[in-house]
């Protein structure tokens, strides 16, 4: 029987990231979604929209105008950093590829659930992380909605900050029998002759569903309120900052294959649990039936 291996140690070659510079970032964050975001939302028109790899791979005037605002906010911040943002990516597929080797890196997803985001769907968010020596060292994910943030810096725990202040620590959801267990997984990103097997596989939990947003899904695992997420592709913008939040809330996260994930990493199954028993309980049903 395969076991998970443990996580790789958190990088620990920078180690900025002070309480001022962690407000100045979620400011940043703040002032690109009532700038660029939320003045588009419910206004995105046909003219606003533009498809990428997929007809349903979209890009927005909002995706474009934050990027743009965050960029420029963080090479300020990080005049040495390598900036990888999700739209810069798509028009120079070269910048993902020195990621790996960067001493310091900015991962931005500026509107993350673009198709939520185009259509109405008060389900996306935007996503920041930070990494170092190949290992994520922070990680934010705010929700231009409710004006709110899941925040985590490696081995300080992950916390919900409310647009008061408030903070309140995470914690991932107990472990529990598969069959009461509800989880994420979007069956179609996944190949085509793998979705049925997979559909089947998936009658031995309570319940599973997709909502096309790492952001809320992310949100939903860190706070306890899903069990378990299984991604079919690897794109750091949407897992770099995540996979720290819900490491820091007490989960437990590797490849299918027991590999730990970093966030150069463009291909594997990203599976994520309450903790590493859970983690092989639901990994051997979704791999062996």
């Amino acid at each position: 029987m395969m076991r998970a291996v443990k996580a790789a140690e958190p990088a620990r070659g920078f180690s900025g990231i002070s309480d001022s510079l962690f407000a100045a970032l979620m400011q940043n964050m703040r002032e690109a979604a009532e700038a660029e975001i939320l003045p588009r939302f419910l206004g995105v028109t046909a003219k606003g929209i533009r498809t990428k790899t997929a007809p349903d791979d979209l890009v927005t005037d909002a995706d474009i105008g934050a990027e743009r605002r965050l960029t420029e906010a963080f090479s300020a911040r990080f005049p040495k950093a390598l900036l990888v943002g999700e739209e810069a990516v798509s028009a120079d597929p070269s910048i993902l590829s020195r990621l790996a080797d960067a001493d310091l890196a900015v991962i931005i997803d500026p509107v993350d659930g673009t198709w939520n985001f185009a259509h109405g769907v008060p389900l996306f968010g935007m996503i920041v992380a930070i990494v170092s020596g190949g290992q994520t060292v922070a990680g934010l994910i705010h929700y231009p909605v409710t004006g709110d943030f899941l925040a985590a810096r490696q081995g300080e725990g992950a916390w919900h900050i409310a647009r008061n202040g408030i903070e309140t620590r995470l914690s991932v959801a107990p472990p529990s029998p598969l069959g009461e267990m509800h989880g994420f997984v979007p069956l179609q990103m996944f190949p085509a002759e793998d979705q049925p097997v997979y559909a089947q596989r998936l009658l031995r939990f309570a319940r599973t569903t997709t909502w096309r947003c790492s952001a809320h899904e992310y949100r939903m695992v860190a706070t306890g309120a899903m069990s378990f997420s299984l991604n079919a592709e690897l794109k750091p913008w949407d897992h770099a900052a995540g996979v720290l939040i819900h490491r820091e809330a007490g989960g437990y996260g590797a490849l299918l294959t027991g590999e730990a994930y970093r966030p150069a990493m463009s291909v594997g199954r990203l599976l994520l649990a309450p903790d590493a028993e859970s983690w092989e309980a639901i990994r051997r049903v979704l791999s062996e039936g």
